[in-house]
């Protein structure tokens, strides 16, 4: 342990004069209320440390105490069904004690530590254990079973072994003898530091799709389990509403959730939703397979900076068990502000918009930790990332956005107009993008059939080719098109209000399944094919579109439900029906 005095305190930035034996990265408690606190800086002259909570009251002289460990989570049943600050203190504990707010130096412990556990030991004495293998179970909810891992880091032999039964999260249940001769006691839980990526067996190819139920996704841009994804949009397009309704249905096992330095209303609403609302897969509150992470604008900005590396750490630890994990980032604008912010309180160079040169390189750190690996018991697992950015004014060339698009591999571009027209979700189909088709179109194509493949490019096709005529009709208006022109625009319409737009609190709309999304685009796609062939005989477009046949597809998302897919049959004939009465 380690005793030094500060010299300098500004903001969230505290110095200490003098060489000192604090390593880098090392966290440290701060004063004498022993505020949480990171060695970012050493030199000769002075070492600076990033303290995580509020310095308020803090004076030049106070100690300083090292803990000679990087900073690290307490990983271990109880995480699900919580809700945690940005330095993974759990906000429902400490507001027991505390109140509304959180006291500085608040020393709740993580995990509830006198909860008894139902423990199922699954090894013997005699067994040799490797890092990241399983010693023992639990139910940590009704739906999810937690699994007790050796550390990555360590292995060796097991020299004892507790009798299944209740044990407390620090109860020694297994002890391990490594090739050293020293022996290792694991109980419940164990901690990992928050900057350093949990190691994997080997990573996966991302061949399997992430299954949202939400057709602008799913058909258009689609992202893979281990992928990763940026929302970019200006406020009051829907980035958080997009990421809630992504975290309710996409077909990940765990949801981590964290709200970076947004505002404490839109994140008491979350935590509201979340509590209240039914799992569809389980039947059972989703809290069950969530944790939280809550970081609101309020709070220290050094927490918020922090708060991104809790989340991601928490994923890797449910993916290390061969769960699929979605974690939630809203949004890496704040947190890339905050690192702004302490950089100018470092007087460190500002590079474009005053956000600081590392700013790529710490995007990357994030992003890249997303995968969809071999973990080291033997399972697959995955880490999703879908980042909310917030680009002021909508302005997707700021370095922020610019950064993401170069480290995510889909890119979801939220448009101010669609939002404002009530078109959700609000994803513009020309700006967004997905680089994983190659990738996923075999999948797409061995549980769907090549046919999936043709209509999305066929409903792409005509999406572009409605951009490309809405400019002409600016200018010189709609009634000079010729008819098959015209019949593009009136069929991009259908799969713009048909298809594209969802409503999230229609039972049957809210989550669409890939089979039902499949008929939607061969209908549509069938009718134009009819339609065109009346227009391709100079009869013309007004003849068809008096069918109604247009405006009954637009409706077809809500009178056709999950489970009745059968009912497409009947569109399919009745289009045929009435195309053919129309008089060649």
């Amino acid at each position: 342990m380690n005793n030094n005095c500060i010299y300098g305190i500004n903001g969230p930035v505290v110095t200490i004069k003098g060489a000192t034996d604090f390593s880098m990265m090392e966290m440290v408690y701060v004063g004498d209320e022993k505020l949480v606190g990171e060695i970012i800086g050493i030199n000769s002259d002075f070492t600076t440390v990033q303290v995580y909570e509020d310095t308020t009251g803090l004076k030049p002289g106070d100690p300083i105490v090292g803990t000679g460990a990087p900073m690290n989570v307490l990983l271990g049943p109880g995480i699900l069904n919580n809700i945690f600050d940005g330095i993974e203190r759990p906000l429902s504990e400490i507001e027991k004690t505390d109140g509304a707010f959180i006291s500085r130096g608040s020393q709740v412990s993580a995990l509830d530590t006198e909860k008894l556990w139902d423990v199922t030991l699954t090894v013997k004495v005699g067994d040799t254990l490797n890092g990241g293998e399983i010693y023992a179970t639990l139910p940590e909810t009704d739906i999810i079973t937690h699994k007790c891992m050796v550390p990555p880091l360590l292995s060796g032999k097991v020299t004892y072994v507790a009798k299944s039964g209740s044990y407390k999260l620090f109860d020694t249940i297994v002890k391990l003898e490594d090739e050293n001769g020293t022996v290792h006691e694991l109980s419940l839980c164990q901690k990992w530091p928050i900057r350093t990526p949990r190691p994997v067996k080997e990573r996966l190819t991302a061949s399997i799709p992430l299954i949202t139920g939400q057709r602008v996704i799913d058909t258009l841009f689609p992202i893979s389990k281990g992928g990763t994804a940026a929302i970019p949009g200006g406020f009051g397009t829907g980035k958080t509403m997009t990421q809630h309704q992504l975290a309710k249905w996409c077909d990940a096992d765990i949801i981590v959730y964290v709200g970076c330095g947004e505002r404490g209303n839109e994140m008491s609403q979350v935590l509201q939703e979340f509590s209240e609302l039914i799992d569809p897969k389980h039947d059972c509150p989703m809290t069950y397979r969530t944790t939280l992470i809550a970081n609101t604008s309020n709070m220290p900005v050094a927490a918020r900076e922090a708060s991104i590396y809790t989340g991601i750490t928490l994923a890797e630890y449910y993916r290390d068990m061969g769960y699929n994990v979605a974690i939630m980032a809203d949004s890496t604008s704040r947190w890339a502000e905050a690192l702004r912010e302490i950089s100018g309180r470092l007087e460190e160079m500002p590079a474009e918009e005053g956000f600081p040169a590392y700013l790529p390189s710490r995007l990357s750190e994030f992003y890249e930790r997303g995968c969809r690996a071999k973990v080291l018991c033997g399972k697959e697992g995955s880490v999703t990332i879908i980042g909310a950015v917030s680009p002021q004014g909508s302005d997707f060339s700021e370095p922020v956005t610019q950064n993401t698009k170069r480290f995510t591999r889909c890119f979801w571009a939220l448009d101010k107009s669609l939002a404002y027209a009530r078109h959700y979700p609000a994803i513009n189909w020309m700006d967004s993008y997905s680089e994983y088709f190659s990738d996923l179109d075999p999948w797409f194509e061995e549980n769907l059939g090549e046919e999936f493949l043709e209509y999305r490019k066929q409903i792409s096709a005509l999406l572009a080719e409605e951009s490309r005529l809405m400019e002409i009709v600016k200018l010189i208006g709609a009634d000079v098109l010729p008819d098959d022109q015209k019949l593009v625009i009136e069929t991009a319409k259908v799969i713009r209000v048909g298809f594209l737009q969802q409503n999230a609190f229609h039972k049957d709309d809210t989550f669409v399944p890939l089979e039902k999304q499949k008929l939607m685009m061969k209908t549509i796609l069938h009718l134009h094919k009819k339609a065109k062939h009346i227009t391709n005989a100079a009869i013309p477009i007004s003849r068809v579109l008096e069918t109604g046949l247009f405006e009954k597809l637009t409706k077809i998302k809500y009178d056709i439900p999950n489970n009745r897919l059968d009912m497409f049959d009947e569109y399919i004939k009745e289009i045929d029906e009435k195309i053919s009465q129309i008089t060649f």
